[in-house]
């Protein structure tokens, strides 16, 4: 099934640790490309990514990227 591409970017940043976090959500926060506390990265605003993102929200700070 193929996505569509909006064009649409999302700025998500690590505000708190992955460390001793069930490997489900580890899994996600690496899958978004975040290495580290307060790392930033632009994904595209897609289902997958706004899965990844819904799961471990708790987490993270998002932003509409300009």
């Amino acid at each position: 099934m193929a996505t569509q591409n909006t064009g649409k970017k999302l700025r998500v940043t690590l505000v708190r640790s992955a460390f001793g976090r069930i490997k489900a959500h580890k899994a996600c926060v690496t899958g978004l490309g975040l290495r580290r506390m307060h790392h930033t990265v632009e994904v595209a605003d897609t289902p997958e990514n706004r899965g990844m993102i819904n799961r471990v929200a708790y987490m993270l700070r998002v932003e509409e990227a300009a």
